[in-house]
Parts: structure tokens; C-alpha cells; sequence
């Protein structure tokens, strides 16, 4: 992510970021900062975004959201799928707005490619060709991604072997437009980082502190109706390769709906994942974003949302 340095004397509008992995406390900055500072909050979450998550997104409850305004939270149906580009181009016209209404907009979330797609743009990669694309989404992962080795051996060394989408995405592009996907990558459009001037905050606190809230967050989801959550989800019958289909709760709920799986079993498991996310997150936002963003490493109550909330208002 490129943003530049911005200096007090600032003419670009002004957007504040809080970043960081799930169960971190952004919601409860976001909103602090949108009190202090007149804000609009603007999820940058890919989970959150969708209607029928409320609960397994831990997306804000009415009371959390008070007198806020809240924009891009849970307006998506579960039966389509929110990408990146979509979502920036959702969130510059918020942002926009927000700004035309005097008011600072506050994105909030833990999508490091959201983000980075918002500020950086995206790369104009060509429409693929419908036939190569089917045939590399039905390919096995392994097996793309040995094909990827042959056809772009920087894509493969760099990507995970069992990272089924990025290596059908990186096989797909190479495929359908001659070139590797970094090229396309090396010049990016459309990113909003060089008219505004950013506020960041990632939200890095200690790791034991950040996992045991994730596990409570966890089992307060199976209390608070995530079951109820996922049998209405199934009833839609939906495509199960959808994101709102492979969501973290969902798959370990549907089990246990269907009888294949015990609620311990589901709690264990639903735990783990949130626990691996949140870690995959943790290192993202540990090693991505500038090093001039600061990160703030303590754990988050009430005084510190309030005293962080001061601090990016300067």
C-alpha cells in the first residue's frame, strides 16, 4: 500500500482507518471515533458486508451502532459474491459522501485486500476468456497449481500449494492474456491513496489476549442465535463454493445441523478457525501495511478506544 506522507498544513480530505484481525476492538474504536469526531463508520470487512452474517461476522448490533451511521454493513445477499473492486467502488462513493456531508468518514475492518484494493487501485487485467476460466475452476488445486509452475513459476513459488483461488487466479490470467499476473499487477488504477489524507491505526494487541477473545466471541455466537443463523442459510440452498457459504461458523454449523457433527465438535472447530484467521490477519497487518502506520499494541478497553479515538482526530 502506497499512501503517501501527508503534512499539517493537509488540503486533501481527510478519511480515518482502523485495521486489524478480528475480535481486535475496531468496532468499538470506530464507533468512539465517530462520536468524538462528527464520523460515519464504513465496513471494510468481506464477511460483513453480507445480510445474512449478522451474528458469524459479528457484524455491530443495533445498540453498539447507537446514533452512528453505519454504511456497507450487511447490504449484500448471501447468494452473490462481494470482490474487492466492488467493494472499493461501494466505498469511494461513501466516502465521497461522507465527505460532501462534512463528515469523517471512518473505514473500519480486518480485509487487508479491501483495503489495499481502496487505496492502491486495481490492476487492468482483461476480461478472461469464459473457456479457459472453466477449465482451470475445475481443475484440481495440485494440479494448477503445477501448471502454474510451468506458466509462471514466480506466481507459483509465491503462492500457497492449496490456495485454491489465487492459483486459478493467477493460472486463469496467465492463460487468457499472455502475461503473468504481477505484470498486470505493476500498474494499478483507480486507488484513492494519493487525494486523501489517511488516519490509520492497526490494532495489534498481545496475541493470548486477542485469542482468548476470540474464543469467547466464538461461543457468545452459538449462544447469541449462529445456529438459527446457519438453518436459515441452508434453507436458501445456495451455491456452497459462495463465500457466505464457507464463511468461518458456517461449514462446522451446517454440520451439526445436518447430524454429522456434535456441538462440542462445532465449537472446537468454529473456535480454531476464528483462532487460524485471526492469526493469518495478525501477520498481515504486522508485515503489509507501511511501517509508518502506527500499530498500537495493548489491549483495548473503553479508556483506550477513547484516548486512540483522541489521538486520530489530530
Amino acid at each position: 500500500m502506497n499512501t503517501p506522507e501527508t503534512d499539517p498544513g493537509e488540503s486533501r480530505p481527510r478519511v480515518a482507518l482502523i485495521a486489524g484481525p478480528t475480535a481486535s476492538g475496531k468496532s468499538a474504536l470506530a464507533i468512539a471515533l465517530a462520536k468524538a469526531a462528527d464520523g460515519i463508520v464504513i465496513n471494510a470487512d468481506a464477511s460483513q458486508v453480507y445480510a445474512d452474517l449478522a451474528i458469524l461476522s459479528a457484524r455491530p448490533s443495533a445498540e453498539e451502532m447507537g446514533d452512528v451511521p453505519h454504511r456497507l454493513f450487511g447490504h449484500i445477499d448471501g447468494a452473490e459474491a462481494c470482490t474487492a473492486p466492488r467493494w472499493a467502488a461501494e466505498a469511494k462513493a461513501e466516502i465521497d459522501a461522507a465527505h460532501k456531508a462534512g463528515k469523517l468518514p471512518v473505514l473500519v475492518g480486518g480485509t487487508g485486500l479491501y483495503i489495499r484494493t481502496l487505496l492502491d487501485g486495481i490492476a487492468p487485467v482483461p476480461e478472461i476468456d469464459p473457456a479457459i476460466r472453466a477449465s482451470v475452476r475445475a481443475m484440481p488445486v495440485a494440479d494448477a497449481h503445477e501448471a502454474l509452475g510451468r506458466e509462471d513459476p514466480e506466481a507459483a513459488a509465491r503462492l500457497a500449494p492449496a490456495d485454491t483461488t489465487r492459483v486459478a487466479r493467477a493460472l486463469e490470467v496467465v492463460r487468457s492474456t499472455g502475461k503473468p499476473l504481477k505484470q498486470w499487477q505493476q500498474h494499478k488504477a483507480g486507488g484513492i491513496g494519493d487525494r486523501i489524507a489517511l488516519s490509520p491505526m492497526i490494532l495489534l494487541p498481545p496475541r493470548d489476549w486477542l485469542i482468548d477473545r476470540c474464543d469467547r466471541r466464538f461461543a457468545m455466537m452459538m449462544e447469541g442465535g449462529a445456529i438459527e443463523e446457519v438453518e436459515m442459510l441452508l434453507t436458501r440452498d445456495l451455491n456452497p463454493d459462495l463465500p457466505v457459504m464457507r464463511a468461518i461458523g458456517v461449514p462446522e454449523i451446517a454440520a451439526f445441523i445436518k447430524g454429522d457433527s456434535d456441538l462440542d465438535n462445532v465449537i472446537a472447530k468454529g473456535s480454531l478457525a476464528t483462532r487460524q484467521y485471526a492469526k493469518r490477519q495478525y501477520t498481515w497487518f504486522s508485515n503489509q501495511p507501511p511501517d509508518s502506520w502506527p500499530r498500537e499494541r495493548r489491549e483495548i478497553d473503553d479508556k483506550i478506544a477513547s484516548e486512540l479515538a483522541t489521538k486520530l482526530q489530530q
